[in-house]
């Protein structure tokens, strides 16, 4: 079996190549992926090379597959797994697999076979025996492309705790009617978390997003109304502080003064991380959730406030498979559409070069059609590209129907009409 995939080799040099995959084994599977999401973490990956943590030291002779946020089709089933799996099956990977003997392998960083940014896959027992191919009963492939992202917000959310006093217990998960904030929250990955704080178990009482960019904001109140929240209880606060003189004191008001019992941070800007530390109430958290790349990131702390009014700094790299499974049966059931978190489409030919330049695009999440030619198209640019191509005339009637948001008939009539790579 053939496959076409895009290749990590060292700092900065991804390939798109092809290449013959091995029979699979009797413990292994074969499959094909449909969508891939682009990741922060693996621009990371492609900057770093064999210095990131994930990454072999020895890919300039053993190259491997980028991507994680990947779904797909079951086409071959290895003996040892012909009970749990059959030719046909929809599936995601948990890439997390938490392996003892190599605690940072995951598919997408580490492995020669297996990666997201692929026409063919071969998945290895490990991630089988992990219980990390878990199967998707969704209708659109890219909702399972958006499973992994999801469950690293999903993850935050659990791994955030609060205390009781004179007791040693610690109660995981945000504070349910409680005072939240996301700062930096109207990017990709803050649109996802205002959809699960708001649709998810716990809602909070008050929610404060900010953001310094007016359009991203514009944007995320036109998905994430004020009215659909007040529906689950959540009074919702959309917030610009690029122009306001005290930040702190400004969102402080929102909790009269109080403080705020969890905040999120999803960018790492030092002021941030300050300023999120300045808004805690007591017994508050303070997630830490963008990675940087800088390993000497650092911030001040005020630990007077760590000892006297009991607040905490967490932090999470990813969800894990409960996580995912959690996220994939709240699609299902249509609670959270992470849809919103969508700006681009492309084709496994722009992959490299996108995923190498991630930081100076602008929007959200890049979704690659692993199996077709696509040049990285924004969908706002939709009608714009219609104009010369067909293909986007019609695109632009699916998505302008459905809010702006990518949707299953938009990723049905492309797999149908694009051109195959």
């Amino acid at each position: 079996m053939k496959t076409k995939a895009v290749r990590l080799y060292g700092k900065n040099d991804l390939r798109l190549e092809e290449f013959e995959l091995p029979p699979i084994r009797e413990n292994e599977i074969l499959a094909k992926v449909i969508s891939d999401s682009l990741c922060m973490s693996s621009y990371k990956a492609a900057i770093q090379g064999s210095e990131h943590k994930r990454v072999p030291k020895d890919i300039d002779k053993n190259p491997v597959i980028v991507g994680h946020e990947f779904c797909g089709q079951i086409i071959e089933v290895g003996k040892k797994w012909q009970d749990k799996f059959k030719p046909g099956d929809k599936f995601t990977v948990q890439p997390a697999l938490n392996l003892k003997d190599n605690p940072y392998a995951a598919p997408g960083y580490s492995f020669k076979y297996i990666g997201g940014d692929a026409t063919y896959i071969i998945i290895p027992n490990e991630v089988m025996e992990q219980n990390c191919l878990l199967k998707y009963e969704g209708d659109a492939f890219f909702y399972g492309s958006l499973a992994e992202p999801m469950s690293c917000i999903i993850g935050a959310f659990h791994a955030n705790y609060h205390t009781q006093p004179g007791k040693y217990i610690h109660k995981m998960g945000t504070l349910e009617n409680g005072f939240m904030a996301i700062l930096a929250g109207a990017g990709p990955m803050g649109l996802g978390a205002i959809d699960y704080a708001v649709h998810g178990p716990k809602p909070p009482k008050v929610l404060v997003v900010t953001d310094i960019n007016q359009e991203r904001l514009d944007r995320a109140a036109s998905i994430y109304t004020q009215e659909d929240a007040k529906k689950h209880g959540v009074d919702l606060y959309y917030v610009n502080t690029a122009n306001i003189d005290n930040v702190e004191n400004y969102l402080l008001s929102f909790t009269n003064g109080r403080g705020f019992d969890d905040v999120f941070v999803f960018a790492p800007v030092r002021e941030l991380v300050e300023l999120a530390d300045k808004i805690l109430a007591r017994d508050g958290c303070l997630n830490f959730f963008a990675g940087p790349s800088d390993p000497n990131f650092s911030a001040l702390l005020n630990f007077y406030n760590v000892h006297y009014n009991s607040t905490h700094v967490v932090g999470t790299s990813g969800g894990n498979t409960d996580d995912m499974i959690e996220a994939l049966d709240l699609m299902a059931k249509g609670i959270v559409n992470p849809a919103a978190m969508i700006t681009h489409i492309g084709g496994l030919n722009c992959v490299a070069q996108t995923t190498l330049n991630l930081p100076k695009i602008p929007g959200g999440k890049k979704l690659i059609y692993t199996n077709i030619e696509l040049d990285l198209v924004a969908i706002e640019d939709f009608k714009e590209k219609g104009k010369e191509d067909p293909l986007f005339t019609e695109l632009a009637k699916i998505v302008e129907k459905n809010n702006g948001l990518w949707c299953k008939e938009a990723e049905d009539f492309l797999l149908e009409n694009a051109k195959k790579i």
